[in-house]
């Protein structure tokens, strides 16, 4: 039961580790605790209907052009000096946009194609604020027009952060920490615009409360505004079975239901994995998209926890199914990033949820999503993993059933037409959060400090996924693939 590398858990930075591992003619395994692969961002059935969690939108859409038939060479184990023409040349022409693009360079090192992902674009999205609003798309010049009208003193300063951004390496895994906040100080002077800025690029990757690195900040920016939000008719599960069916075709293992009892070590190096039903599988390399400070503690180490350990930020969301569609029922944004108090705070509330602010959106109104014969209306909130852990079975039954009593009072502010149109729903909490992917605290985006190389002290065993720092669906899918370039094919 040897192994060139065994990767801790199915999700999608570990399939796609795996896919561009396996591709090179590796032996690997990946391992996953639960029945469903894809972490977080995954699917399940509840009364005859699927239901996806955590995927709202895949940021960093790229418009493809047209695609020639022209076929690659069976280019195989790459060395150190050639993995990087590997990776851009002699492959299928896909003749994408811009072959810069994170989404380009995922489907490049996954041998991938923009069909196998089916993304439809988003029609438009919103930012809203007491008093104010800021439309954006895929075409950022909407969100450049939005801000030149409701904040015109910083229509000049935005122009000049995005030139900023646009000229910034945010894939430099040495990168010191800087904060977001300070580093905008002088370039954005209007708090309101910077709260409505940091708003959605903070619910979508933010594992600090109030700030965050700059260079996720970039990223994020990047991922939302300049290159923009879409998703596959049939949600997160199209690209989960695409990873899984690309993973197997190159002969990755993939075992289900096989939970890592400990990673076993001997001096500065992993000698693989024992499951919790007792096997052991040995390997040359391992890579965990677990966490840090939960894959050390597969290794048996309690390392010192981040100062603010006590307060990962994370999440509820509830779900409506409706017999119309919400653009008929008053919402028609695919997506709306929304705050009611005077300032936005981004933080573990002290209550359960903080309904102050959340993230709505309906997956009817994505471009080309005319199939979906229900509707679907999804509202996010921040929330406190400790309240609802401290929570007996009758007292988070309960509190599952107010809240989503308050979710449907906030989606009928959203959609006046609401009445009478619900047929079915569900919720989940930041201990659903905890079972499917076992961070600590239920947090989301993991630690607030990531580890941008990967490195632990072993010299064999690697991070890969949330706690690496790479963001969103595809920034993980591109974690795994880094790592399993980084750390295994540039090294053999």
């Amino acid at each position: 039961m040897h192994y060139d590398v065994v990767i801790i858990g199915a999700g999608m930075s570990g399939l796609a580790a795996g896919i561009r591992l396996a591709y090179f003619d590796r032996r690997v395994c990946i391992v996953e605790r639960h029945y469903a692969y894809g972490g977080l961002n995954s699917y399940y059935t509840l009364g005859g209907r699927e239901y996806d969690v955590g995927l709202h939108a895949v940021t960093n859409f790229a418009r493809p052009a047209a695609r020639t038939a022209t076929a690659a060479p069976d280019v195989r184990a790459p060395t150190a000096k050639a993995l990087a023409a590997v990776n851009d040349a002699a492959l299928p022409d896909l003749r994408l946009g811009d072959r810069n693009a994170p989404m380009n360079k995922l489907l490049r090192q996954l041998r991938l194609s923009p069909e196998d992902f089916d993304l439809k674009e988003q029609t438009d999205s919103e930012v809203r604020f007491p008093g104010r609003r800021l439309r954006f798309s895929n075409d950022v010049a909407l969100l450049i027009e939005d801000v030149a009208t409701v904040f015109p003193t910083q229509a000049d300063r935005f122009r000049r952060l995005i030139e900023i951004v646009r000229a910034y390496d945010d894939t430099d895994l040495h990168a010191p920490y800087r904060s977001t906040r300070t580093e905008l100080s002088d370039r954005i002077t209007d708090p309101a615009l910077l709260d409505m800025l940091l708003c959605p690029i903070m619910y979508y990757g933010s594992a600090e409360e109030h700030d965050l690195d700059f260079t996720q900040f970039v990223t994020l920016f990047k991922a939302l505004f300049l290159e923009g939000l879409a998703r596959p008719p049939g949600g997160v599960r199209t690209i989960l079975r695409a990873l899984v069916r690309k993973y197997r075709a190159c002969g990755g293992k993939l075992r289900m239901r096989c939970g890592v009892q400990r990673i076993d070590v001997d001096g500065e190096r992993a000698m693989g994995v024992t499951l919790e039903t007792g096997e052991t599988l040995t390997a040359d390399y391992v890579l965990s998209s677990a966490g840090r400070v939960e894959t050390m503690r597969l290794c048996g180490e309690v390392e010192a926890e981040p100062t603010d350990a006590g307060r990962s930020l994370s999440f509820v969301e509830s779900i409506a199914v409706l017999d119309e569609k919400p653009a008929s029922l008053g919402f028609s944004p695919t997506i709306v990033f929304f705050n009611d108090a005077e300032r936005f705070t981004y933080a573990v509330p002290d209550e359960p949820v903080d309904l102050r602010s959340g993230v709505a959106c309906s997956p009817n109104n994505y471009q080309e999503h005319e199939h979906l014969s229900e509707g679907v209306f999804r509202i996010t909130w921040l929330a406190s993993f400790d309240r609802w852990a401290a929570m007996d079975d009758a007292a988070y039954a309960a509190a599952k059933g107010a809240y989503h009593q308050r979710f449907l009072e906030q989606a009928a502010a959203f959609m006046p037409a609401l009445a009478g149109h619900v047929v079915a729903g569900d919720m989940f909490t930041p201990r659903t959060i905890l079972h499917y992917t076992g961070h600590l605290g239920g947090a989301v985006y993991g630690s607030p400090r990531k580890v941008r190389d990967g490195r632990t002290r072993l010299r064999n065993l690697f991070l890969c996924g949330t706690d690496q720092g790479y963001l969103g669906i595809v920034g993980a899918m591109l974690s795994g693939i880094t790592m399993a370039n980084l750390h295994v094919l540039a090294k053999s």
